[in-house]
């Protein structure tokens, strides 16, 4: 069965940081782009990040010098290290498998994680 699970939600203080996993199961994560996405209450869900087959990654602007995202294929698991964080960045993020490559569009992405909550607060 084709799943993706997301943890290492939590909160945090501002300025702080947080590492998000995003592993995979039932097929192999390593030959496909994967997406982080986020999205705060009542507002749309938008892309953060995401790394391609090859290692390349793709960043909103919003995060671009605070975000990493990065792979372990011998562990079938993404990550998104997050730091500097920001109460704008709270939400729920998912990760996504990409059907075109590596974007934030979510148009893009055919299967997702159940989401992991991150409050970003003092």
């Amino acid at each position: 069965q084709l799943q993706l699970v997301e943890s290492g939600g939590g909160l945090v203080q501002p300025g702080g940081s947080l590492r998000l996993s995003c592993a995979a199961s039932g097929f192999t994560l390593a030959n496909f782009a994967i997406g982080w996405f986020r999205q705060a209450p009542g507002k749309e869900r938008e892309g953060v990040s995401c790394i391609s087959t090859g290692g390349s990654t793709n960043y909103a602007d919003s995060v671009k010098g605070r975000f990493t995202v990065s792979r372990d294929n011998a562990k079938n698991t993404v990550y998104l290290q997050m730091n500097s964080l920001k109460p704008e960045d709270a939400g729920v993020y998912h990760c996504a498998r990409s059907v075109l490559g590596c974007t934030v569009d979510v148009r893009a992405y055919g299967y997702w994680g159940q989401g992991t909550q991150v409050t970003v607060s003092s």
